[in-house]
Formats: C-alpha cells, sequence, structure tokens
C-alpha cells in the first residue's frame, strides 16, 4: 500500500455550483495544488478515471450523479483520499458521506486556510512514503523477518501494510487501515474516540467524533463485526480471546 507522494498533488475539485468552484480552483491554486473541476458526479468519474488525481475534493449535492454516489463508485476501484463538502450538517448527511468511504468531511462556507489544512491533513494520514534505494545490490538481499500482529485469526502485517482475516486478503482503506493500526497495538484496551481522533486523524482539537463511529462501523463490517467492542460512554476496543 506504499503510495510514493508527488511533489504537489494534484487535486480533482466535484462542485456543482460555478462560482464557489472557480474561487475555491484559485484559491488552492494559490496555495500552490493543481487542480482538475468537474461540475457534476458523471463528469467528476469521468475525470477521475483519466486523470487519477491524488484527492478528490467533494461536494456532497450534485447533479446526475450525487457526491454519495460518486463516492461508492470510486471506493469500488480506488482507495484514493476523500474530503467531502456540504452546507448540510444534520448528521444523516454527514454519516452517508463517511459510510460511502469518505475520509473526512467539511462544512461550508469555509476559510481556504483551513479546507488547505484539511486537505494536507488526509494526505499525510493516508500516504506512505517509502524510502527510495540507495542502489541495486550485488547480490539479493535476504528479506528481513515480516512484523505481523496475529489476533484471533486477524492477521495485520505491518511492514507490507496487508490484512488477513482467516488467511484472506482484505482490502482496507488507508484510514481504516491507520485505525486497525491503533486497535491492534493495543489489544483489550480501551481506545477513547478523542484519542482515536488525534492518533489516527491528526485532531489535536474536538472534531465530530462521528467520524470514528463511522469508520469503526465500516471496518468491522471488513474485518468481523464481533471484533471490535463498543464501550459506552469511552470508546472501543480490539477483543481478544484469553
Amino acid at each position: 500500500m506504499s503510495t510514493v507522494v508527488p511533489a504537489t498533488p494534484r487535486i480533482l475539485l466535484v462542485e456543482d455550483d460555478e462560482v464557489i468552484r472557480e474561487a475555491t480552483r484559485m484559491a488552492l491554486e494559490r496555495y500552490g495544488f493543481p487542480v482538475d473541476t468537474a461540475a457534476d458526479g458523471l463528469e467528476g468519474l469521468e475525470r477521475f478515471r483519466a486523470q487519477r488525481p491524488d484527492i478528490l475534493l467533494l461536494d456532497v449535492m450534485l447533479p446526475l450523479l450525487d457526491g454519495v454516489g460518486l463516492c461508492r463508485r470510486i471506493r469500488e476501484e480506488s482507495q484514493l483520499p476523500i474530503l467531502m463538502m456540504s452546507a448540510r450538517t444534520e448528521p444523516i448527511d454527514v454519516v452517508s458521506g463517511l459510510e460511502a468511504g469518505a475520509d473526512d468531511y467539511i462544512t461550508k462556507p469555509f476559510e481556504t486556510a483551513v479546507l488547505v489544512a484539511r486537505i494536507r491533513t488526509v494526505l499525510r494520514r493516508t500516504r506512505t512514503v517509502p524510502e527510495p534505494p540507495a542502489e541495486a545490490p550485488a547480490q539479493p538481499a535476504p528479506e528481513p523477518p515480516r512484523s505481523v500482529r496475529v489476533i484471533d485469526g486477524l492477521e495485520v502485517d505491518t511492514d507490507a501494510m496487508e490484512v488477513r482475516v482467516a488467511g484472506r486478503q482484505v482490502p482496507l482503506t488507508p484510514t481504516e487501515l491507520r485505525l486497525l493500526l491503533e486497535f491492534t497495538a493495543a489489544p483489550g484496551i480501551v481506545l477513547e474516540r478523542q484519542t482515536l481522533l488525534e492518533r489516527v486523524w491528526d485532531y489535536s482539537w474536538g472534531a465530530d467524533s462521528r467520524v470514528v463511529d463511522v469508520h469503526v462501523q465500516r471496518l468491522r463490517a471488513k474485518i468481523g463485526a464481533a471484533r471490535i467492542e463498543t464501550i459506552r460512554g469511552f470508546g472501543y476496543k480490539l477483543r481478544r480471546s484469553g
């Protein structure tokens, strides 16, 4: 799952309001980001497939194919970081976007500096940058021993960043993987939502804990619902036998 991060990540912005779309594009370009744009969900899907951006900035309310539907379509093909934008702050709207596979969301209107900070945070936590090799060795080097966490049939290879359940590889988004790494580093220990927000989402301030709840729900669906226990009023813990 290692990804080489380009010097300047390319953004695909999907927003149907022309004024907001152009104002956001110009503001992001002033920060040095190359930005491609689309005005509806179907155009956004086409541009994603043609251009393979580094992050998707996606409005929820879009014509032809709404933001939630577009997010689901892209998740079928890619683990691309997705940041959703919406003026709607009702819990169902926020949860729908996150359940569709978004890594985070931001409510409109927003300051450009805040948007840029959120983009950089999402990119930072969803990327693993491999070190380039110094030079090819004359003889094949022996493979170093793998670092694998094994808990009741759940295997997390922290070198290859791969997850298996009962021997079957399970694809996770980068955010889901970071969340699982926190749980497997402390099996049986209760992790508070604020702790997870700080460690996984890099939020040191009181962000919306629904982000954690929905990602836990998505993770349970992939590795088994019974593996992660809710501790009401506190947070979550990874169950282990014995």
